[in-house]
């Protein structure tokens, strides 16, 4: 009997199984065919790095339609291959993808109460409220500290480069980001959240990232429906992320740039000409000079093209939506994934995408291609707030390492780069380590 009961359990198990993996099947839409326990991401984690998996997706779905159908373990997940597609996901219909379904829950876990992960009306009047922080005129504010923090870093490179060393830049990078963050976001050298109540009683104000959140636990509510203001725990949140999303990117971004210009000595001559240009003509490295490196821009683009820190962007269908030119609806908390890494890839919107070509960058290009073909930061109301904030921290800490040294690569550097496999974010595994010979 016990063994007539078990099989019995074993076969429905299996049938409800095969009934998950036949969602799109059934729907009439390509999808790339899954295993059980994890649908189209095995191996992920252990063999290879979460951006592979899904641009192989990517390559099986493109040309079949707008879109096609994979698996997240037993989680149907529509993979948009189109880009006219990506443009109403997160820009023209947005009111039917404006929450990316990540987790939080702020009762338990308060920190995860960012403006990363919450959802509705909540994000949208938070954003509203922290958009002024990164305006161009209070990244200009900002421009003397980070320069000054820029200084620093780089007599610390010409200490370690003057022993002979070879340098780990992803580490020193990492310090010279947080320094930046903590000064700009929380005029601080050290722990931020413990200066609040300092701060309100010293009527202290640093102009930062950190005032704009008192301010708004004193005067505002998040949602003003709600009542009262933000509170601790908000105001935590928010710096949180901050500061992890805007240390690590920035990092990785300049780690990145620096080893394909350590690869690439042409380019790196011609991107020090011009940091060298510039700051003659202006005297010094100020907001004005640092906007005019268009080429070193360009550099830290491209490697933000071919090693894009968010590999997908993920949203949640918050209404039932019908795919423009379709027949298909897309059920109310369906996942999408917009693949960023594949798409960077793709030879049709990149020719030769794993060779390293800032001029792709370039005014004249960009124009003849397609917008939505590049997106490391998102796009539309929902994209990153600080990237204007991680371009402008990103160009002063390559300009700076560009005019005082010439970079080659260690042999303790593998070509191609080794990638993290277990990180959401694309990361270097075992760090970057460069030789610096001083100017």
């Amino acid at each position: 009997m016990c063994l007539y009961l078990l099989l019995a359990i074993l076969a429905l198990s299996f049938l409800w199984i095969q009934r998950h993996y036949s969602y799109w099947e059934r729907r009439g839409i390509p999808y790339v065919k899954a295993s059980f326990p994890r649908g189209n991401l095995q191996g992920v984690g252990k063999k290879f790095h979460m951006s592979a998996a899904i641009q192989a997706c990517y390559k099986q779905l493109k040309g079949k339609g707008p879109f096609g159908g994979i698996f997240f373990f037993l989680n149907p997940v529509v993979l948009v291959t189109d880009l006219e597609l990506v443009k109403h996901v997160l820009v023209k219909d947005f009111q039917f993808f404006h929450d990316r379904s990540l987790y939080y829950n702020e009762k338990d876990d308060p920190l995860t109460g960012n403006l990363l992960n919450i959802e509705g009306t909540r994000w949208r009047n938070l954003r509203a409220k922290i958009t002024p922080t990164f305006t161009s005129g209070k990244m200009k504010m900002m421009f003397p500290t980070i320069v000054a923090i820029a200084d620093q870093f780089h007599e610390l490179l010409a200490r370690e480069s003057a022993e002979g060393v070879e340098i780990e830049m992803k580490e020193a990078l990492a310090r010279f980001t947080t320094d930046v963050i903590g000064s700009c976001a929380f005029g601080l050298e050290c722990d931020s959240l413990e200066t609040i109540e300092y701060r309100e009683k010293s009527g202290v104000s640093g102009k930062d990232f950190m005032d704009l959140m008192i301010e708004l636990k004193n005067t505002e509510s998040i949602d003003d429906s709600e009542g009262g203001s933000l509170t601790f725990n908000e105001i935590a949140a928010q710096a949180v992320v901050f500061f992890a999303a805007g240390f690590e990117t920035s990092a990785t971004t300049m780690s990145y740039c620096l080893y394909e210009l350590a690869l690439n000595p042409a380019l790196q001559d011609k991107a020090r000409d011009e940091v060298t240009r510039v700051i003659r003509k202006h005297g010094t490295l100020n907001y004005e000079a640092a906007q005019e490196m268009q080429y070193v821009g360009a550099c830290i683009d491209e490697a933000l093209r071919k090693y894009p820190p968010g590999p997908s962007l993920s949203r949640a269908v918050t209404k039932n939506y019908k795919v423009p030119n379709t027949d298909t609806t897309l059920e109310k908390g369906t996942s999408v994934l917009i693949p960023v890494y594949a798409i960077h890839h793709d030879p049709e919107y990149f020719p030769e995408p794993e060779r390293y070509d800032p001029d792709r960058f370039l005014p004249e290009q960009q124009a003849t291609r397609n917008p939505y073909s590049y997106l490391p930061f998102g796009e539309g109301p929902r994209n990153c707030i600080g990237l204007r904030f991680g371009l402008t921290v990103a160009r002063i800490g390559v300009a700076y390492v560009l005019k005082g040294f010439r970079i080659s690569l260690s042999r303790r550097t593998p070509v191609p780069l080794e990638l993290s496999r277990q990180k959401m974010i694309l990361t270097i595994e075992g760090g970057l380590w460069l030789h610096l010979e001083k100017l």
